[in-house]
């Protein structure tokens, strides 16, 4: 089932991992992993990630843009509900003016496999929507992560 949805304000995507929830999750959210897969070198790679994993913790991730410019991508988690679901506010530190957003990805098992599901949601219109069409490519990554270890 293919259930990929673009609104105005929110970009809803799924993947299937054949890894467990744990493994996935892990990835998402230890600060050594998520810089081994998130981007690849020359596009859009981390390079460093703080993360107080908790309702209400802080997390800063910083890297390099196409061109070598740097970002910084920030915010707070909302929910976290070990190997099921995360919820964090989003903030990217180069277009302020683009507003918080919500990042949501909700796993869940069966057989050995993992469905993730990305929901972003909260843009303040369809031109800030676009600025983040990137989310399948790093929902592959995520997955040859989480399948093979293989770094970014």
């Amino acid at each position: 089932m293919n259930s990929d949805v673009e609104t105005s304000d929110t970009i809803v995507r799924e993947v299937v991992i054949n890894a467990p929830a744990e493994r996935v999750f892990a990835a998402l959210t230890d600060p050594a992993q998520r810089v081994r897969w998130w981007g690849a070198a020359g596009k859009f790679q981390a390079t460093e990630m703080e993360s107080d994993l908790r309702p209400g913790g802080a997390w800063v991730m910083r890297g390099t843009g196409p061109g070598g410019s740097a970002f910084a991508m920030s915010g707070e988690y909302r929910l976290v509900d070990r190997p099921r679901l995360l919820e964090m506010t989003w903030l990217d530190a180069g277009r302020p003016a683009d507003g918080v957003t919500i990042v949501r990805f909700e796993l869940t098992e069966a057989g050995g496999a993992t469905t993730v599901r990305l929901t972003h949601s909260g843009f303040t219109s369809d031109a800030v929507r676009q600025r983040y069409q990137g989310w399948p490519w790093l929902l592959m990554l995520l997955k040859g992560y989480a399948e093979g270890g293989t770094a970014a």
